[in-house]
């Protein structure tokens, strides 16, 4: 089963399965236990009702400690195992796992956006969000693509298909900060099968002047509005006669 106390010791492993480093997670872990017992107080039960008994009586479940709680939600969003092995990762049935995932996810974003570490959904409120932020002012936009499950239908099964990936995918486009990596913008999501560049353009994303964005041959063509833009020019190989 996996348990916090045995990877905060194994940095690469909690990183592989979390996405954050021992430090990170102890950053948002205070966060998190905030969040969680601003929603579910220890005088309360879990439907809301005044106890009976002092918390912490009883059987105790895989997921007794904070620390368990956050690893939980971590490791669901970020590797999005099936729920049935996200339970026996964590010694629990399937439908107990559910029932986390539905509890934690909620305190999960509200801990980030406490700590202003959420990506802005608004492409019209992004330049208001990142405009006083300093790491913003060297960002990176790219285009990610998740798996999906295979649709039955032939037309949706065209639309969602990658060539890139050779699967079926959704699609977002994401800013990241260059020296922080934050990810300051999430775009809606796409069929995988839209172009990077298309995506941007839909979106329509409203800039602070003062970025230098840095983009891929994805997004040739795209040209907002900032201080500075960058790409990177394909090394061309020289004729040599023999």
């Amino acid at each position: 089963m996996l348990t916090y106390d045995g990877l905060k010791t194994k940095p690469r492993k909690l990183l592989a399965l979390t996405g954050l480093t021992p430090n990170e997670f102890e950053d948002l872990l205070s966060a998190f236990e905030r969040a969680y017992l601003r929603v579910y107080p220890p005088s309360k039960t879990i439907a809301g009702k005044r106890r009976k008994r002092k918390s912490g009586a009883g059987r105790k479940g895989s997921l007794d400690s904070i620390q368990q709680k956050l690893l939980f939600a971590l490791v669901y969003q970020k590797s999005y195992p099936l729920q049935f092995v996200l339970g026996e990762l964590f010694g629990m049935e399937q439908s107990r796992a559910n029932e986390w995932i539905h509890r934690l996810l909620p305190i999960l974003k509200q801990a980030l956006d406490d700590l202003g570490m959420m990506p802005e959904r608004d492409p019209q409120q992004f330049k208001s969000k990142e405009k006083h932020r300093p790491d913003a002012t060297n960002s990176i936009i790219d285009g990610t693509e998740r798996r999906r499950q295979r649709p039955k239908n032939p037309e949706k099964q065209a639309l969602f298909y990658s060539g890139k990936k050779k699967i079926h995918t959704d699609k977002n486009v994401v800013i990241a900060t260059a020296k922080k990596k934050r990810i300051s913008y999430l775009s809606q999501t796409y069929p995988g099968k839209t172009h990077d560049k298309n995506v941007a353009d839909t979106e329509n994303i409203s800039y602070p002047k003062h970025i230098t964005l840095h983009k891929d041959s994805g997004f040739q063509g795209y040209e907002p509005k900032v201080c500075k833009l960058c790409q990177p020019k394909k090394a061309t190989q020289e004729r040599v006669d023999c």
